[in-house]
C-alpha cells in the first residue's frame, strides 16, 4: 500500500500500485504547482481510496473540463478522478511512500518554460501523448 497526503495531513489516501508517472510542462500545470512542471501519478480509480479529508477538497476548472483539486486548508493539490471515473490524478509529491516507479515521459514539452532545460533521456512529447490527448484527431 502506497500512502500520500496533502501538506497539513487533513487529506488522506492510499493506493495499491502507481503505474505511470509523467512530467507535464504545460502552462497550466506549471501555474496550478507555481514550478517548471507537474509530476503527476496516473492511477486507476480501482487502486485508489481517499481515506480522510473529502471535505476539504476544493475544485478550480482551470479550463473547461479541466478540473483541479487542492486542500482547502493548506493549500496543497490534491489528488482528482478524471471525467469519467476510470482515472485519479495524483500529484506525485503527495505520495508519502516510495510508488515503486520513476517518470516515464515529458509531454507539453512545447510549452515548457524557457528557463528550464530537460536533461534526462526520457520521451519527450510536444503535446499530449498520442492516443491520450482530446486533440489527436487533428
Amino acid at each position: 500500500m502506497i500512502r500520500g497526503s496533502c501538506l497539513c495531513g487533513g487529506i488522506q489516501f492510499e493506493v495499491t500500485e502507481v503505474p505511470l508517472i509523467v512530467l507535464c510542462h504545460c502552462s497550466r500545470c506549471r501555474k496550478a504547482n507555481g514550478a517548471a512542471f507537474e509530476s503527476g501519478a496516473a492511477v486507476p480509480a480501482v487502486n485508489f481510496e481517499l481515506t480522510k479529508g473529502q471535505d476539504l477538497i476544493q475544485t478550480y476548472e482551470s479550463s473547461p473540463g479541466t478540473r483541479r483539486t487542492f486542500c482547502r486548508v493548506c493549500g496543497s493539490r490534491a489528488p482528482s478522478g478524471s471525467a469519467d471515473g476510470k482515472l485519479y490524478f495524483v500529484p506525485a509529491g503527495l505520495l508519502d511512500d516510495d510508488p515503486g516507479v520513476k517518470p516515464a515521459l515529458h509531454m507539453f514539452v512545447g510549452s515548457k518554460a524557457p528557463w528550464w532545460e530537460i536533461t534526462d533521456n526520457l520521451p519527450q512529447f510536444e503535446k499530449w501523448v498520442p492516443g491520450y490527448g482530446p486533440d489527436d484527431s487533428k
